[in-house]
């Protein structure tokens, strides 16, 4: 085993920890709130630019303050309350929506500790021992406010919405889970900074060693988002706009809101737990904050956690753009094909998932393997060779078929019942 230097940089004091609590309370949701509003224009101009369009470029320098104008004219409309809605869930839903998608970036680490004269400061707001639970509990419960919308709303499509994010969220929610399981087998924790940690250690970002569970994963978060191909529950041409037909002025945009919100807080997730989070490729920034003031690895520098933040961001603004293609790009799966994905495939092919990596990790630990970058090659091999059988099965309609291929499975069908029919017609005259 490698024997790691330790740091002793200082713990934070009581107040110096309070202070500092509430300077990244106030800081990051300052931060993250700017973001998703600029999120908005991003979408936009990269939809513009996508389909040869110029996109808002009226209001301030390029554009840049179309989402104040937005805002703007959200708070300033009239708010319509149908006389058959439920008063007091009808307002309640866009809360339940927007909360916990806020909450959520509470236990993601976004940078290096931050040596200071007080003491050292983790760069996460809370760092709570259950980090990865916590998440994915406060996450699930975003779908609560659409289907309450659905509900309360008092109209069909609206119902039909918030019905399709419920069936949405447990097809994809368990599937996400399991490809979480082997995260877990890897580093033996539920704590996000462990995970950097672990693929520090391993010197390989689990992008690689758990490649299936990353590929899931995306999908996965791709359904819990409601984003394209996976916006069932606000389907335009079917629901008119879904759970929040009958929402208008500041409560629709509230749903919104936690839409980018959750777009963000995914991105950062799958950033942390396969991209190695803040971690740059190299030693420099390999450390941990151990707690009680002592840092093992790398020492911690001023200089090392704006570098981090960084390279965190930019992770971070990747998966956001492939969000925002891949919805400018794919068409909307039918709804029998997303729960033919989410049930028939991603469900059982977690699960062998799931048991082919934690058999492998159980004969490398018996064959005295190391955790390091060794161990993650052959991660490495057994997880691609199980991707490449993964994408032949979704290719050439294999799983998710075409409307073509639906009707002739529906032909077929009745072929088959007519003829059994038929026998059946047959062969009773003959039994009396």
């Amino acid at each position: 085993m490698e024997t790691l230097p330790v740091h002793e940089v200082g713990a934070l004091g009581s107040t110096a920890f309070v202070i500092a609590s509430l300077i990244k309370i106030i800081a990051t949701f300052t931060v993250v709130m700017v973001i998703v509003a600029l999120l908005t224009l991003l979408e936009r101009k990269i939809s513009a630019w996508m389909q040869d369009r110029l996109g808002p470029n009226r209001v301030g320098p390029g554009g840049i303050a179309q989402p104040l104008a937005d805002g703007l004219k959200n708070i300033l409309k009239e708010e319509t309350n149908p006389s058959e809605a439920h008063p007091l869930f009808f307002i309640l839903a866009p809360m339940f929506s927007i909360i916990p998608a806020l909450v959520t970036f509470s236990v993601i680490p976004f940078a290096a500790p931050l040596p200071t004269p007080w003491g050292v400061v983790p760069m996460m707001v809370a760092d709570v021992p259950i980090g990865i639970l916590f998440l994915l509990a406060f996450s699930s419960l975003g779908v609560y406010g659409i289907v309450i919308a659905g509900w309360a709303s008092s109209n069909k499509y609206a119902l039909l919405g918030g019905l399709r994010a419920g069936a949405q969220m447990i097809s994809y929610e368990i599937a996400l889970g399991m490809s979480l399981l082997s995260v877990f087998f890897l580093i033996g924790n539920v704590t996000l900074p462990e995970v950097v940690w672990g693929q520090q250690r391993m010197h390989l970002w689990y992008a690689l060693p758990l490649a299936v569970s990353f590929f899931f994963f995306w999908i996965s978060c791709f359904a819990e988002t409601n984003r394209l191909p996976f916006d069932l529950p606000e389907a335009e041409s079917e629901l008119i706009t879904g759970y929040h037909t009958e929402y208008s002025s500041m409560k629709f945009s509230m749903f919104f809101i936690a839409e980018y919100a959750h777009v963000l807080t995914v991105s950062m997730l799958m950033a942390t737990l396969f991209l190695g989070g803040w971690d740059i490729p190299g030693a420099f920034d390999n450390m941990y904050y151990a707690g009680d003031g002592l840092v093992l690895g790398a020492e911690p520098a001023v200089w090392k956690t704006i570098v981090t933040f960084l390279a965190f961001a930019l992770k971070t603004f990747f998966f956001i753009l492939v969000f925002m293609l891949v919805r400018w790009t794919v068409p909307r799966f039918r709804y029998d094909q997303v729960m033919d994905l989410g049930w028939k495939f991603m469900l059982p092919a977690a699960l062998v998932v799931v048991v082919v990596t934690a058999g492998t990790i159980l004969a490398l630990d018996s064959l005295g393997i190391e955790y390091g970058l060794v161990f993650g090659l052959v991660l490495t091999a057994v997880n691609l060779t199980m991707l490449g059988i993964v994408l032949w099965l979704l290719d050439r309609g294999r799983i998710l078929s075409g409307s073509t291929a639906l009707a002739a499975k529906r032909t077929r069908a009745r072929l088959v019942r007519q003829f059994h029919e038929e026998e059946f017609h047959v062969a009773a005259p003959r039994q009396g």
